[in-house]
């Protein structure tokens, strides 16, 4: 019972004590609504007042902007009327101008118009004038022809014809003599440069000869050179291509070959071995291969003190071989080498007689022959081949002309390819300077070569005995024993048809086979 009497309980106040909170919670609202209320008012009266404060500060702005908008308009309007006032007036002043200038052209038209009618009257009575001077000359012509009994076309064709033959005479007589004078003075002026570059210039000359002597200890050190079975004589003639003369000579052996760089090589290398005393095939090619190492050495540095001696700088490296080269190369049997310089110092003596640039006419004269350096392995004239050279090599144009026209293979343009010419003359036409023979020997020498090599696994060939044989070294990897005979036939019959010889040329194919191992 206890806990329903609870129940009721709980209920009983909850019925009573809700209807009462809500009566307080009204009373208390209507206690703050009234505060609330006021507040708003308040607030929407505040507001009020400041909408029409903004109201009004906005109204006097207002006002005052358009006063402003209405000054500047009047302002504008100000200057626009004074504008149109200045631009009015500089019309009406470009108006009396136009007026001024208006009656200007007036008068001056009507003064024209006056000097037109004079000049017509001036020309009516020039025309008068003209008729009565041609009636008169006329007149005077017919009394001329009458007198003289020709027609005045005659007499003008003859008059023409006379003064023709009169002017033609004395034109042909003046001519004459200022041709007459000219070659009087330009042969004056050359003998004149000419004997005073070869008074100017003492070169000194040595012929070049094929054959070089190498000096022995002793009649003894020949068999050792010889060698056993003649290997060390044979090994050195493959090596160096030059032929070794071994006769009754005391202490002496014969260098013989065409081409002398092959023979200073040979007389170096020899020497050598005869000092060192060993001589065998082996040590040969050491030698060999030193001595020619060394002598490319010697070729650039003598190319370098031809251009110090002729004061030609700045020349392309190449060039300074090649002219180290013509030490080593005989033309006529003048070395090539000796006659540039010559022809450089000749042209430089002349270039300054003429008020040219000698420095210029230097270089041009020692490089005039460069292409002898390579024109056995070029085809072609060496003076075109030089010039090809110096132009790839960075030389100027003019020098390159005069290269390529120093023997007429191009015809010359400049004053500088004529000095070279000259100079060229001058140093090849000097007594004892050249001789046919030993040129055409040389060349010879040189084709006989240059087929063999044509063949091919022919790795060296050299011409010896004056040209009576020629050696062929052959690659044994490509030419066996068998097929070095069919080319030694090959190259005979080919030097048959394509050569011209005294005598008969031997031919002989040589290949080597070596085997080589090292003990260790």
């Amino acid at each position: 019972m206890e806990p329903i009497y609870f129940a009721i309980g709980v209920v009983l106040a909850l019925a009573i004590g809700v209807p009462a909170g809500i009566c307080m919670a009204r009373r208390r609202m209507e206690a703050a609504r009234g505060p609330a209320m006021d507040e708003a008012e308040r607030i929407k009266d505040a507001a009020r007042v400041e909408a029409e404060r903004i109201q009004k500060e906005a109204l006097v702005r207002a006002q005052e902007e358009t006063f402003r908008l209405k000054q500047e308009a009047e302002r504008e309007i100000r200057e626009l009327k004074a504008e149109l006032q200045d631009q009015e007036k500089r019309l009406l002043q470009k108006a009396q101008q136009i007026d001024r200038k208006q009656d200007l052209v007036e008068r001056r038209e009507i003064e024209l118009l006056e000097k037109e009618k004079a000049h017509l009257q001036a020309v009516e009575a020039l025309k008068d004038r003209e008729r009565e001077v041609e009636a008169l000359r006329v007149q005077q012509l017919a009394r001329l022809e009458e007198i003289s009994g020709m027609t005045a076309a005659e007499a003008k064709e003859q008059l023409l014809q006379a003064m023709e033959r009169e002017a033609r005479q004395d034109a042909a007589r003046i001519l004459k003599n200022i041709e007459a004078e000219t070659r009087e003075a330009a042969d004056k002026k050359a003998k004149e440069i000419l004997s005073l570059a070869i008074a100017r210039y003492a070169g000194d000359f040595v012929a070049e000869r094929t054959v070089s002597v190498v000096s022995l200890p002793s009649d003894e050190m020949k068999g050792r050179i010889i060698g056993r079975e003649g290997r060390n004589i044979r090994a050195i003639e493959a090596a160096t291509g030059v032929d070794l003369i071994i006769d009754d000579t005391p202490e002496a052996v014969l260098l013989s070959a065409f081409n002398p760089v092959r023979r200073e090589v040979a007389r170096i290398a020899l020497e050598r071995l005869v000092a060192d005393g060993r001589i065998h095939p082996a040590r040969i090619e050491e030698v060999v291969r030193k001595v020619e190492k060394e002598l490319d050495v010697t070729i650039r540095e003598t190319g370098e003190q031809a251009t110090f001696d002729v004061g030609a700088y700045e020349v392309h490296p190449e060039l300074v071989k090649l002219l180290g080269r013509l030490r080593f190369r005989t033309s006529y049997a003048q070395n090539v080498l000796q006659h540039s310089v010559e022809v450089a110092f000749l042209c430089g003596i002349m270039a300054s007689e003429l008020g040219l640039n000698p420095k210029k006419a230097k270089r041009a004269g020692l490089l005039h022959d460069i292409g002898k350096a390579v024109d056995h392995e070029v085809e072609g004239p060496h003076a075109i081949i030089g010039a090809d050279l110096a132009k790839k090599y960075g030389e100027a144009p003019e020098i390159v002309h005069a290269i390529a026209a120093h023997h007429e293979d191009v015809p010359p343009d400049t004053v500088l390819a004529v000095l070279v010419q000259a100079a060229d003359a001058l140093s090849g036409a000097r007594p004892g300077a050249r001789r046919e023979m030993l040129e055409s020997y040389v060349k010879r020498l040189e084709d006989l070569e240059r087929l063999a090599t044509s063949f091919p696994g022919v790795e060296k060939s050299y011409a010896i005995q004056a040209g009576r044989e020629i050696r062929i070294m052959v690659e044994s990897g490509k030419v066996s024993d068998d097929e070095a005979v069919l080319l030694a036939r090959d190259v005979a019959k080919k030097i048959e048809s394509e050569m011209s010889y005294p005598g008969q040329i031997k031919v002989t194919v040589i290949r080597e086979t070596r085997a080589v191992e090292y003990a260790k």
